[in-house]
């Protein structure tokens, strides 16, 4: 059996950092991100990356920390909204987009892990989204060829995970991490819990650990985006 499980999140991702790479990162918003794997990537100092991911975090933490820094080149997401850097550096030309519907991006992730190379859709139609892609009617709609997205590497984060990589998130955190698990040449997670192979149901394991590469435990901060507070 290869040893999967490394002491930490640097020594997880030695080796497989380049320059120009392409990196799916999981999360949405905050939830779920895989913050210890964004902080190595940040001290590596790999640069001119295309992320794809829902989002870029916040200014000061997440993927944010990596467009600070300017090591991202180029964002494939769905929504940039509560990043000012992110604002500034692409409303300038610094940074480059490619803007998806949430679900569109969604899709395009998972049916790279599942060798779909494209898929065509309604939404975007008659939209930016549209332009430059091939149109095609089915039964009197028209759609859009949407290709699928696969990485050089996927960093996710689990609840929970053995020591073969099986995995099983935990609420909202599943979002896009399981599909990112499956797109990419090698997957590296982080995960809360980390237990023997056996101690998870077999019935409750969203990712075989098959999908999985290297494998690290840590303490994840697992900040709030938005903290509202009611008035006394």
């Amino acid at each position: 059996m290869v040893n999967k499980v490394y002491a930490s999140a640097a020594e997880a991702l030695d080796g497989l950092l380049v320059d120009g790479m392409t990196v799916m990162a999981g999360g949405f918003g905050l939830c779920g991100i895989p913050e210890l794997c964004i902080a190595a990537m940040h001290d590596k100092g790999v640069r001119d990356l295309t992320v794809i991911s829902n989002n870029c975090g916040v200014d000061d933490f997440g993927l944010g920390i990596l467009l600070q820094a300017r090591q991202i080149k180029k964002m494939v997401s769905s929504y940039v909204g509560e990043n000012k850097e992110f604002e500034r550096q692409y409303l300038n030309g610094e940074l480059d987009l490619e803007f998806n519907p949430q679900g569109t991006l969604a899709e395009r992730i998972r049916a790279g892990g599942a060798g779909i190379p494209g898929f065509y859709t309604k939404t975007g139609v008659g939209t930016l989204v549209a332009e430059g892609k091939e149109h095609k009617d089915f039964d009197g709609e028209t759609y859009i060829l949407e290709r699928g997205l696969t990485a050089d590497l996927a960093i996710v984060k689990a609840w929970k995970g053995d020591t073969d990589g099986n995995l099983v998130f935990r609420k909202t955190a599943r979002n896009f991490n399981p599909e990112m698990a499956t797109a990419a040449r090698v997957t590296v997670v982080e995960v809360e819990e980390l237990v023997e192979v056996g101690e998870l149901d077999p019935d409750g394991i969203h990712t075989p650990g098959i999908f999985v590469h290297r494998i690290v435990q840590g303490a994840h901060e697992k900040r709030i985006e938005k903290r509202t507070l009611r008035e006394d």
